[in-house]
């Protein structure tokens, strides 16, 4: 019987990203492209749990031990800002292959 690989996405902060704390929302400066992002409390959050590369899976699991909101909801949702995050270039999602 052959093992069947497992394909996960880890996902961390890049480098060169100002954040700080304004009236309660985390804001960053990119330094890379010159643009504000208002992250609000809960991206500001998720900001915090990527700064080390963290699986796309644990990222949900570490939400929902906080949140009263449904796993499929709070996927949906990390992924959409993860996506965003991406397109602008503020994070790595690195795609590793274990079995």
């Amino acid at each position: 019987m052959s093992k069947t690989a497992v394909s996960t996405k880890w996902i961390s902060q890049k480098e060169g990203n100002i954040v700080s704390d304004m009236d309660g929302e985390r804001v960053m400066l990119s330094i890379e492209n010159g643009k504000y992002y208002n992250l609000g409390d809960l991206g500001g959050e998720i900001w915090d749990l990527i700064e080390e590369p963290i699986s796309l899976q644990q990222l949900v699991g570490r939400l929902l031990e906080q949140y009263e909101v449904e796993k499929s909801v709070c996927e949906a949702q990390v992924q959409q800002f993860l996506t965003q995050l991406h397109h602008e270039n503020l994070i790595e999602i690195e795609e590793k292959t274990s079995g």
